[in-house]
């Protein structure tokens, strides 16, 4: 059967968190695995609404094909709410996708060739390393710190790389959790303006904030070169798989061509009962009481990291998403801990699957939004024990 893989297909490997996961399914595992919303949080009732009004209103033609651009009401919400943050965003250049994920492999499948350059932050969002390694991008990793991308590298990159992306998270990054400033994004900004290189910007935790101000958004700052990829599965839930690209028309036009090939259209019953649930429920009220959850998880993790960590073991403090980013001794492998937390029942992901080339990492993710305040204290008390152990070995 190999013989008859692509050769686009049989070098990529499947993604090292969903094989986390498959683990940590075990209902006696404490799972800082995924980068699970919390399900306690979502509009059960409010959703259950908009879908029996909807069905009584108009039964039978949410059921039918629809366009591929989605549906019109929706991306024109989208639209309004760019403009309420400052932005001037035509409802022609927003596409419904099945979630941010479908964005990347749609952007991949326009405009990358085999061998194409794409930059990468470092460490990077292991969704959007392995959509494009299906069309064989060539990475350039540029690191990331607490302010942002390293400027430094950044320059001396782009003055030997073609390349046609760079890939962002500037607000609460995955996996570090870190935000841009403004002051690193306006340098980001004038290092790209002098390119040809179009710059994704992936928000889907920017409306979780716990603390700070909001940040400016690229799209301002490179208007011509910049795509917005956005998704409700952070705010509202993540099963409807719905999120959206902000392209250039030209690219817009590529775009469109590109999914109906691949979809035809996303689930349009979703997008109407989501469009329902936008219109009669206040969007903002309910991103404030997740707010006020994420914000209390955190808070709780960073107690108990406090409390039950080596002190040689440090992380970094957010101002909002759903991660914090480990970083442990030199001498100690996150690969080694993962193994031995394991065994007591708590599971994390190392930091190997986020970087392109490095391996045997001293660093891991840890999601805090998916698990109760209770439990958090308890698992982090079991990966104390843990590093304890390995330490003191």
């Amino acid at each position: 059967m190999n013989e008859l893989f692509s050769n686009r297909i049989s070098g990529v490997p499947p993604s090292f968190i969903r094989e986390i996961l498959k683990v940590a399914v075990d209902p006696s595992i404490i799972s800082f695995a995924g980068g699970l919303p919390n399900r306690d949080l979502f509009p059960v009732d409010a959703l259950q609404k908009a879908t029996n009004d909807i069905f009584i209103e108009d039964g039978k033609d949410i059921l039918q094909y629809s366009s591929t651009e989605g549906y019109l009401p929706l991306r024109e919400m989208i639209a309004a709410d760019y403009k309420r943050k400052g932005l001037e965003i035509s409802v022609d250049e927003i596409l419904i996708t099945n979630g941010s994920q479908q964005g990347l492999d749609l952007l991949g499948k326009v405009l990358l060739n085999e061998g194409d350059e794409v930059l990468i932050e470092e460490p990077g969002y292991l969704g959007a390393i392995q959509a494009f390694e299906v069309y064989s991008a060539k990475f350039n990793s540029v690191p990331v710190h607490q302010d942002g991308m390293d400027i430094d590298v950044l320059q001396q990159t782009l003055k030997t790389s073609n390349a046609k992306l760079m890939y962002t998270v500037p607000n609460f990054q995955n996996p570090s959790g870190i935000s841009y400033t403004n002051e690193n994004r306006q340098a980001v900004a004038q290092c790209l303006s002098k390119t040809k290189t179009l710059l994704i910007e992936d928000n889907p935790y920017g409306d979780l904030r716990f603390s700070g101000e909001e940040k400016q958004s690229f799209k301002a700052l490179l208007p011509e070169q910049t795509i917005l990829l956005g998704s409700f599965s952070k705010t509202v839930v993540p099963s409807f798989r719905l999120g959206w690209i902000v392209a250039p028309k030209a690219l817009m036009e590529k775009l469109v061509i590109a999914k109906q090939a691949g979809d035809l259209h996303s689930n349009y019953f979703c997008q109407r009962v989501l469009h329902r649930f936008l219109q009669d429920n206040d969007l903002k009220a309910h991103i404030e009481k997740i707010i006020a959850v994420y914000g209390k998880q955190k808070a709780v993790m960073e107690k108990a990291i406090e409390r039950y960590f080596p002190k040689q073991v440090t992380y970094l403090n957010p101002e909002g998403g759903m991660f914090l980013w480990v970083t442990l001794p030199e001498k100690l492998s996150a690969t080694t801990l993962f193994d031995k937390a394991i065994e007591q029942k708590v599971a994390f992901v190392p930091g190997d699957p986020f970087y392109v080339k490095k391996r045997g990492l001293n660093t891991l993710r840890l999601n805090f939004s998916s698990v109760d305040p209770d439990i958090i204290e308890e698992g982090i008390k079991r990966l104390g024990t843990v590093l304890h152990q390995l330490l003191d070995n």
